[in-house]
């Protein structure tokens, strides 16, 4: 992972292997460790964009652009969970409108 002042993000490296992983399903239950996974990281993002957004408004920033890419990172990261999480919905009610 790279590391910049704080502030991760994952190499190509670590992508192939999370690809190779998904290539080789092991069932439900490796899914449903990524999903957790990719939960986990995204509320890792939200407190650290707390506490740059806290960090800002009593003055302790030292960097404000790290900071203000902190807090982009969270809400990124969190839209991007909204969306996946309303495919999922809608997936799950198709399946359910489904005739057998």
């Amino acid at each position: 992972m790279s590391n910049i002042n704080g502030i991760t993000g994952t190499s190509t490296a670590e992508l192939l292997k999370q690809k190779s992983k998904l290539e080789n399903p092991s069932g439900g239950e490796a899914f449903a460790e990524h999903l957790k996974s990719a939960i986990n990281e995204v509320n890792e993002l939200q407190d650290k964009g707390d506490k740059a957004l806290g960090d800002m408004a009593t003055g302790q920033v030292k960097d404000l652009h790290q900071a203000a890419l902190a807090i982009g990172k969270a809400e990124t990261s969190m839209k991007l969970m909204l969306e996946i999480r309303n495919k999922a919905l809608n997936a799950y009610k198709e399946l359910g409108r489904t005739q057998l």
